[in-house]
């Protein structure tokens, strides 16, 4: 198919296709006249490319989705999206606050939050892979909306920051990273954030949720104890995630770093542990099953 037939096709411009040849977006076959032959395979990508355009991704970001067979690109991008979108409606905040004419200096102070917090949760989305990397960048991003005021955070904030640029690769086997995909690809902002508030209200009084919860809590210790589980993708992964947690020193500086850069989120561990206390009295075997 000829570059007429293909711009009317995909509703871009010649300049436009001639423009994505040019970034290796495509490379369709040269004919022994000199003209270029558009496959269907190129139609395809043409039209991915208008649809990624329209959306706003570079062409950067577009060589990279074009690649990724899984989606996972365009989750991450998605991700970084909702990460841009909190920063602009923080940023509108602090130009509302100015038109009030509230100190300059305690703006500064905003900003330079805000811009710790972008980089914060940016190298996580970086440091971890795919769904993990995701879901912890989206966890923790929920915990990081107080100014860093003192010695003790900066340092924390730099703590964070070394240690997500230092942190060993998570290895996972192309079987379980396809599981992981296959069944997170759903997963959105909406639900982490739905799971975290879950779950703050349960920790909250855990002596009712256990009693309110008690079947559910039961039919899961017998499925952990099965060996279907032991035999299940997600037994694997959570051996590979706690092994991984374990030795890169997730739990001995970057967790004890989050609880002194945010204080919610110190206080959301403190519940959570008495919620585990309360659990384990109720339920020791627990202890053995994640051990």
């Amino acid at each position: 198919m000829l570059i007429n037939e293909t711009s009317k096709l995909t509703s871009l411009t010649k300049k436009a296709i001639e423009y994505y040849m040019e970034q290796k977006l495509i490379c369709p076959k040269i004919l022994d006249n000199g003209y270029r032959d558009f496959s269907e395979n190129d139609i395809d990508c043409l039209r991915k490319i208008y649809v990624f355009r329209k959306l706003g991704l570079s062409i950067v970001e577009i060589k990279s989705a074009l690649a990724d067979k899984t989606n996972n690109t365009l989750q991450k991008i998605s991700v970084q999206r909702e990460l841009t979108i909190q920063r602009d409606q923080t940023k509108k905040s602090i130009l509302d606050q100015l038109s009030f004419d509230k100190d300059y200096s305690e703006i500064l102070k905003e900003l330079k939050t805000l811009e710790q917090r972008s980089t914060v949760t940016e190298k996580i989305l970086e440091a971890f892979p795919d769904y993990f990397g995701r879901f912890i960048c989206l966890h923790f991003a929920y915990f990081l909306k107080e100014p860093i005021t003192t010695s003790v955070q900066q340092s924390a904030y730099k703590e964070i920051i070394s240690f997500l640029d230092n942190v060993p690769t998570l290895q996972l086997t192309e079987d379980l990273k396809l599981f992981l995909i296959e069944n997170t690809k759903d997963f959105k902002t909406e639900n982490i954030h739905e799971m975290i508030e879950s779950t703050k209200q349960s920790i909250e009084n855990p002596n009712i949720f256990l009693t309110e919860n008690k079947e559910a809590i039961e039919r899961y210790l017998e499925y952990k104890k099965s060996e279907e589980y032991k035999n299940s993708p997600v037994y694997k992964i959570h051996n590979i995630f706690k092994e991984f947690n374990k030795t890169s020193g997730y739990y001995e500086v970057f967790i004890p770093a989050m609880k002194k850069l945010s204080s919610s989120y110190s206080a959301y561990c403190k519940q959570m542990e008495l919620a585990n206390e309360t659990l384990l009295l109720q339920y020791p075997e627990f202890n053995q099953l994640n051990n």
